[in-house]
């Protein structure tokens, strides 16, 4: 099932990279449904917080008209940063399924664990690894793109 899923983030990811936004995708799963999908839009929109996750958070929320995801698993392609991190723990996310890890700016485990290291009041479980290659090919594939065309 968490593969299923992880696979429409990475057709969020895809969006993203057609926008040569950072391919990053997000979906959000309640009952085994897909509630809210997202991608990043941070170079279009001009905004550090158009993160997939704060994306998929904010559609999730207006569909079930509360700011409280406790019953539900959000899917990224990519380890969310202490921004994001930190959000999918205010709306209380259940799980968090992690496609690929983030070495640079991670905050579920690689660089810090936001998620697990702080005694916050609401745990997120997480899990990582999940479709990993497909997770981390297409952002080897995004950034060696923009360095070869100089848009980096």
């Amino acid at each position: 099932m968490e593969e299923k899923f992880m696979k429409e983030a990475l057709k969020e990811a895809k969006k993203a990279y057609n926008k040569l936004e950072v391919p990053v995708g997000a979906v959000i799963v309640k009952d085994g449904q897909i509630i809210s999908r997202a991608h990043n839009l941070k170079e279009s929109k001009k905004d550090t917080t158009k993160h997939a996750e704060i994306l998929a958070i904010q559609k999730a929320s207006k569909k079930l008209d509360s700011w409280r995801l406790l019953d539900c698993e959000m899917y990224v392609t990519l380890e969310p940063c202490t921004m994001c991190a930190g959000a999918i723990i205010q709306a209380r996310v259940g799980k968090l399924y992690i496609g690929t890890m983030d070495y640079k700016t991670g905050a579920c485990g690689s660089v810090l664990n936001v998620l697990k290291d702080y005694p916050f009041n609401h745990k997120v479980e997480y899990e990582t690894g999940i479709l990993k290659d497909e997770c981390e090919n297409i952002l080897q594939r995004f950034f060696k793109e923009l360095r070869k065309n100089k848009k980096l």
